[in-house]
């Protein structure tokens, strides 16, 4: 008998990361996302990483889909991928997505081997003031 797939499993497979039309609003819009269950592998050694993903950004006319961008981030959970090449890779995708006014990434990983990394990628409105900063 044939292994069924997860439904989960297969969420993840079918999912592509959405937008939606932003709500119109007389002042800006920001919104902020915190996802405390991210995870991916270690390239080198195959371990796993585990990482709070905060992501802000103020809209110019689109919003992420939040079930979508929930399977997206799930989608790493197996993939080899460097601290810094997550925050890239998911800075850079938002950003071809969205294409927002301003946008923030904070990938803030746990401590492994007493060592701990934060990664932190913003655009649009140039030095974000440290108090706005979510961690």
């Amino acid at each position: 008998m044939p292994k069924k797939t997860p439904y989960g499993e297969t969420a993840i497979q079918q999912n592509q990361l959405e937008k939606w039309p932003a709500p119109e609003s007389t002042v800006p819009l920001e919104i902020r996302i915190s996802y405390p269950e991210f995870t991916c592998l270690c390239p080198r050694s195959g371990y796993p990483d585990f990482a709070t993903i905060h992501l802000r950004y103020r809209p110019s006319g689109f919003i992420v889909e939040l079930k979508s961008f929930k399977l997206y981030l799930n989608s790493f959970r197996n993939r080899a991928i460097s601290h810094e090449e997550t925050a890239a890779t998911l800075f850079r995708d938002l950003e071809n997505l969205l294409k927002p006014e301003f946008l923030e990434i904070v990938a803030d990983f746990n401590v492994r081997g007493n060592v701990k990394t934060v990664i932190t990628l913003h655009s649009g409105m140039g030095k974000t003031p440290e108090k706005d900063r979510p961690l």
